[in-house]
């Protein structure tokens, strides 16, 4: 059974928002799942992406393969990083920015 992260549509007529499901490759795209982790609206300014991190990494460890789209909205959101950090053996805490500084604030 091959496993896909996959967008599943929902929402009315012309209005559509989208679920990130984890599915068998051979189902109907809005047919049966095997589990929700989180969703995507791209009406609103700027879209809308809410996942349940520990679960899509879950998943890509155990051999699922993200669509085209849900690949491009984990590299947005940074996911695909700490997968691949995650693989290499490290941390999959997230990535300090460059311009970050290392020590804390000073309190007055």
């Amino acid at each position: 059974m091959a496993v896909k992260i996959r967008l599943r549509r929902v929402g009315a007529k012309k209005q559509p928002a989208y679920r990130v499901v984890v599915a068998d490759e051979k189902k109907a795209r809005n047919g049966a799942f095997i589990e929700n982790i989180g969703h995507y609206n791209p009406r609103t300014d700027p879209p809308t992406l809410v996942l349940h991190e520990a679960r899509v990494l879950y998943w890509l460890q155990q051999g699922a393969q993200p669509t085209e789209s849900v690949a491009s909205l984990l590299k947005r959101n940074k996911t695909l990083e700490k997968f691949e950090m995650l693989k290499k053996g490290g941390s999959p805490m997230p990535v300090a920015d460059a311009g970050a500084e290392a020590e804390p604030p000073a309190q007055s």
